[in-house]
């Protein structure tokens, strides 16, 4: 079970621009059919676009835009996001846990350690990273320590796929 994120906000934004531009082409339209002013004047556009010549910077620059947001949007939509959901060792069953919760879980873990004032949790497909501050000025054996609580928590949890832990500890300097 890996459940990946929707890709609502870019689908939201080029619906929004095609909505847009549809509902200024359909305005104007019925403007023309109503015999009234049209907001945009469809001569002059005509005009201004039969004037244009492909060797020209601004269609050049306007094709390039286009070309690049549609492979951007081509991209976002076949590249797989960070799985929202990531699989854990259920037995006969499919079973998942949240990737917040997931974080959440470890961090706690990691700040739980004695001499640990705050901690920090980064997750990637295969590593997981931990930020610990400590307020001691020799830290000494700390990092194995966290290392030691975010191992006994992802054996608890059981992933599918087990990350190695990396961690970095933060002191202050020593005044010598």
């Amino acid at each position: 079970m890996k459940r990946h994120p929707r890709r609502s906000l870019p689908a939201t934004l080029t619906a929004l621009v095609l909505l847009a531009a549809c509902v200024l082409v359909a305005v104007v339209a019925v403007q023309l059919i109503l015999g009234q002013r049209p907001w945009i004047s469809v001569e002059a556009v005509a005009s201004w676009l039969h004037g244009q010549r492909w060797t020209d910077l601004l269609p050049a620059a306007a094709g390039g835009i286009a070309a690049l947001l549609g492979l951007v949007l081509l991209l976002v939509a076949a590249l797989p996001g960070a799985a929202t959901v990531l699989p854990v060792e259920g037995g006969p069953f499919e079973a998942g846990v949240a990737r917040a919760g997931y974080r959440s879980t470890l961090r706690a873990a990691a700040a739980a350690v004695d001499g640990a004032s705050a901690a920090a949790v980064k997750l990637t497909a295969r590593r997981v990273k931990v930020r610990v501050t400590t307020a001691r000025t020799r830290p000494d054996g700390l990092a194995d320590a966290v290392r030691e609580a975010v191992g006994h928590r992802l054996d608890q949890i059981r992933p599918a796929n087990r990350p190695t832990v990396s961690v970095r500890v933060r002191a202050p300097r020593r005044s010598s």
